[in-house]
């Protein structure tokens, strides 16, 4: 076939016509949900005297900025650096980058090169297969489906949306993998605190052992006064040794988060560390842009309402050009193959309308809004959750504050009480299970402080994770 500049123009003006019905395509455009945060604090049961509409938040502070020890940021950096679960959801994003970019190719056609060689032998009367022609092609094959009605565009905005998706789960992983760093991080210098206090205890002990001791050699106490100290002292003395394998357990399991083998931790001390007066959380609404559990529902519903959008476009004729169709050469033998009298144009154009597998399409539409719908409730329930989890945490962590008024009473009352029994016992106007009552009482006072603090430690990490920081 020789091709003229006629059929050359007509070949593209048929393009452009088709694909200027691309304008008509029946897609919905993409608005985030409108979800309710006015309320979604408790802010009467936290007692913020601050404005409501206060923006500020302990979210937007950076972690290396949030975290003061640093001992606490080199753990954080190793494992932001070595963490398996962090690595894998790198991976993740490699992976939704490589299915983006799948659909985006979708828009451009299939084009390989194509040859052929048909080889046609035939006899006569005198002599078989006398006779025998070459019929050879070579050029450029293409497949290509037009976005008539915006569904390539569709899939290319879900494929975005879990690529999107997949960075907020790697934010997901990272805001929570540092929460637990810094928490386990805090617990173990809570364990050494209290290791401390113990060991102190049993210090005293025996040395209260050895007064009892001296008493009942003066005729003041008997056998028993000096038997249910010692026994005291032992049962505080065994506790050494859990307090110990703890510390232990708890050192490798922070290496496990780090990603290394286990090893002891470098830290600092208990009491160097300071609780924040107030925790900032801002407005509800600030949920919705930096807690990346909201965003993957978010982005889960917009992946969703865009494959609806898909399924309805498969209502509609697809217009296609097949397989089939090529530009290149084709002649009978080898001669004169590249000849300009042998270019050949072969355009297979199609328009497909569905009929008889319409019901499964409308089948396939109604499943995708009912996806669209269950991840549409999904979201707005994430968004409750997220709000109740905040609320709980700045209702405990004031709760907690309360506490240590208290606690330090209570802690300088077992003192004095160890104090005045001891010097009554050594009078003879008190007996020994008042002391020992008393000594039981201080050393449980002083390991209640250490775990005051420690859970409030633990609240200003819960609630930095809680409003989405760790960037």
């Amino acid at each position: 076939m020789k091709i003229t500049n006629k059929s050359i123009w007509t070949l593209f003006a048929g393009i452009i016509l088709i694909t200027g019905f691309s304008s008509c395509a029946v897609s919905n455009r993409y608005q985030t949900p409108e979800v309710k945060t006015e309320n979604l604090y408790r802010d009467a049961a936290v007692e913020r005297s601050r404005n409501a509409s206060d923006t500020a938040t302990v979210a937007d502070v950076p972690w290396r900025a949030y975290f003061t020890d640093s001992n606490l940021i080199a753990l954080i950096e190793e494992g932001l650096q070595h963490n398996a679960d962090l690595q894998v959801a790198a991976l993740n994003i490699r992976q939704a980058e490589a299915q983006l970019n799948m659909a985006r190719a979708a828009y451009f056609p299939d084009v390989s090169l194509a040859g052929q060689v048909t080889n046609l032998s035939t006899s006569d009367a005198s002599r078989a297969f006398s006779h025998s022609a070459n019929d050879v092609s070579l050029g450029i094959a293409a497949s290509w489906e037009l976005d008539l009605w915006g569904k390539l565009t569709s899939q290319k905005r879900s494929q975005y949306a879990l690529f999107l998706k997949s960075h907020a789960y790697k934010h997901l992983i990272q805001s929570s993998l540092i929460a637990n760093i810094a928490t386990s991080y805090y617990s173990l210098l809570a364990l050494d605190e209290q290791l401390r206090i113990t060991k102190e205890t049993v210090g005293l002990l025996e040395e209260n052992v050895a007064t009892m001791e001296a008493l009942k050699a003066a005729g003041m106490q008997n056998a028993a006064a000096v038997e249910q100290s010692k026994s005291l002292m032992l049962s505080t003395k065994l506790s050494v040794y859990d307090l110990e394998k703890t510390v232990y357990q708890m050192e490798n399991a922070i290496c496990v988060l780090l990603g290394r083998e286990p090893d002891k931790i470098a830290r600092s001390t208990f009491d160097v560390q300071t609780v924040p007066e107030q925790l900032q959380a801002g407005v509800a609404a600030q949920l919705l842009s930096r807690r990346p559990d909201v965003q993957q529902a978010e982005l889960d519903f917009r992946s969703a309402f865009e494959l609806t959008n898909v399924a309805q476009a498969n209502l509609y004729p697809s217009v296609t050009l097949n397989s089939g169709s090529m530009i290149g050469v084709a002649a009978t033998g080898f001669t004169n193959f590249f000849s300009v009298e042998n270019l050949i144009a072969n355009v297979i154009g199609g328009v497909t309308q569905p009929i008889f597998n319409r019901g499964k399409l409308k089948g396939n539409l109604k499943i995708a809004k009912a996806q669209q719908e269950m991840a549409l409730v999904t979201f707005k329930n994430t968004v409750l959750k997220a709000g109740q989890e905040v609320s709980d945490i700045l209702f405990a962590y004031q709760s907690s504050i309360k506490k240590n008024a208290v606690r330090q009473e209570q802690i300088l009352s077992t003192q004095k009480a160890v104090e005045y029994t001891q010097t009554l016992l050594k009078a003879g106007e008190a007996n020994y299970t008042e002391v020992l009552t008393a000594e039981q009482s201080c050393l449980s006072a002083q390991l209640a402080r250490v775990n005051d603090k420690l859970e409030q430690l633990q609240y200003s990490v819960n609630l930095y994770r809680a409003l989405g920081g760790g960037k």
